[in-house]
């Protein structure tokens, strides 16, 4: 049953990462980002089609995020290893050539279920993204199929009217105004 998450803080998080490449033994856990924006997603799988679009265009836009003062941080319930495996497979073999940000490895699954976007007879994630206040609140989520890759634009957009602290109306970008009640 879908739970939905936004207004409440985020559901707790320690996972594995490939925050040090040599050793993968660096863990990501949510107090990491206390007094900051996180971008956390979830994706399928490793070495898969879709997925690589996803994350090589976060970390194409990822000093946009960073002037926003957030951090992003993908998930999948592969293994550290396999993430590993992936980021140094060159972009012409379907790698992701290199990374700026960290994979976390949800392998027990745990953080994927507290998401809601374990598909469970499959063990694999659904395509979640969250947006997480640095207060550790839960601000925005969405989750859809596994075919569709997600849009980097809409996501700064909406980190961007988060941040904004008002009223924003259907389609509105960061420098238009707020709505006035």
């Amino acid at each position: 049953m879908y739970m939905p998450l936004v207004g409440k803080a985020a559901p707790d998080f320690d996972m594995l990462s490939t925050k040090n490449m040599e050793t993968l033994d660096e863990h990501v856990k949510l107090s990491d980002y206390k007094g900051k924006w996180l971008v956390f997603f979830f994706y399928p799988a490793d070495f898969t089609f879709v997925c690589p679009t996803e994350i090589i265009a976060m970390n194409d836009r990822l000093q946009e995020f960073k002037d926003l003062d957030a951090e992003v941080l993908g998930a999948s319930t592969d293994s550290v290893h396999s993430h590993k495996a992936w980021i140094n497979t060159p972009k012409t073999e379907n790698g992701l050539g290199g990374l700026d940000y960290p994979l976390a490895a949800d392998f027990t699954k745990t953080v994927a279920r507290s998401y809601d976007v374990l598909v469970e007879e499959e063990g694999t994630a659904l395509r979640g993204l969250f947006i997480i206040d640095p207060e550790g609140i839960l601000r925005y989520q969405v989750v859809h199929d596994m075919n569709i890759g997600r849009s980097v634009d809409e996501t700064l957009r909406v980190l961007e009217a988060l941040q904004a602290g008002g009223l924003c109306p259907a389609n509105w970008k960061p420098g238009q105004k707020l709505l006035e009640v």
